[in-house]
C-alpha cells in the first residue's frame, strides 16, 4: 500500500524496532521523522541512508523523552503528524523492594507517560484531517508479566490501557490507535547477547536460542524488525480502518499459554 503524503514520527528509532517501523513506513511512501535521545553525526547520517535507501523524505528530531515537553515539542517541530508510532522504551531488571526509584520513574516517563504527551500533541492535527494513526508498542509484558520487572510491565500495562482510551476518545473521526505486543525481538541488542549465553550455558547457537533465550515463545523463534514494521504498514491501511483499540501480539504464541 502506498503511504504517500502521510508524514510518520517514530519515537526511539535510530536502531532495533523503531528503526525497522520506520524503514518500513518509508518504503511504503511515508514521511519519516526518526528519533533518539542523541544528536549526533550518525543520527542525522542514518536519516539520510534512510532516505537514499526508500526513496522517501527522511529526517532526524532530537527529543529526550523522559521529559514531557521535549515529548510534545517533537511533535511540534516535525509540523505534526498522521501516523504517530510510540516506540521509545528503557528496562531494568530488580526485585521490587530493591528497584531504584531512580529507575522506575525513567521507565514510566519513557515508556508510558511520553506516549500521552506524544499522542495530545498529534490529535489535534489528525482531527482536522479526519485520518490518524497512533501504533502504540507495547510488549508481551503489556499482557503479561515476569518477576523482576515491575517497571517495564505496569508501563506497558498502562500503554494497552492508554491505546484502549485513546480509540475510544476518536472513534469515528477517522483515527484508530492500536498496540502491537511484541514477544522476543532480533535486534542488534539482543544479537549481542547471544555469544555471552551460550558461554553461561555451553550450549550452540541455535540451542540457547531455543532452550534459554526463547522458552516462553513457543515457536522458539524471534520475531523479526521486519514483520514489526509490516504489520505497523497493515495497521494504516484501509483494509485496518476497523481495527482499534486492540493488542496485535507478534510473539510467537507466547500469551496464548
Amino acid at each position: 500500500m502506498s503511504l504517500t503524503g502521510k508524514r510518520a514520527i517514530v519515537t526511539g528509532s535510530n536502531s532495533g524496532i523503531g528503526l525497522g517501523i520506520a524503514r518500513e513506513l518509508a518504503k511504503a511512501g511515508a514521511e519519516v521523522v526518526l528519533n533518539s535521545f542523541t544528536d549526533s553525526e550518525e543520527d542525522h547520517a542514518l536519516a539520510e541512508e534512510l532516505a537514499a535507501e526508500t526513496g522517501a523524505s527522511v529526517r532526524y528530531i532530537r527529543a529526550d523523552l523522559s521529559q514531557g515537553e521535549e515529548a510534545r515539542a517533537l511533535v511540534e517541530a516535525a509540523g505534526g503528524c498522521d501516523i504517530l508510532v510510540n516506540n521509545a522504551g528503557i528496562q531494568h531488571v530488580a526485585k521490587i523492594e530493591e528497584f531504584p526509584v531512580a529507575k522506575w520513574d525513567a521507565i514510566i516517563a519513557i515508556n508510558l507517560s511520553s506516549a500521552f504527551h506524544t499522542s495530545a500533541m498529534a490529535l489535534p492535527g489528525m482531527k482536522e484531517r479526519g485520518w490518524g494513526r497512533i501504533i502504540n508498542v507495547a510488549s508481551a509484558h503489556g499482557l503479561t508479566a515476569s518477576p523482576y520487572k515491575s517497571a517495564y510491565v505496569a508501563a506497558k500495562h498502562g500503554i494497552v490501557g492508554l491505546t484502549k482510551t485513546t480509540a475510544l476518545e476518536v472513534a469515528g473521526q477517522g483515527i484508530t490507535a492500536n498496540a502491537i505486543c511484541p514477544g522476543y525481538v532480533l535486534t542488534p541488542l539482543v544479537e549481542a547477547q547471544i555469544p555471552d549465553q551460550m558461554k553461561t550455558h555451553g550450549m550452540d547457537r541455535e540451542t540457547v536460542i531455543r532452550e534459554v533465550m526463547l522458552e516462553r515463545q513457543p515457536s522458539r523463534q524471534f520475531a523479526t524488525v521486519e514483520e514489526l514494521g509490516g504489520t505497523a504498514v497493515f495497521l494504516c491501511s484501509e483494509a485496518a480502518k476497523q481495527i482499534t483499540g486492540t493488542t496485535i501480539s507478534v510473539d510467537g504464541g507466547w500469551t496464548a499459554l
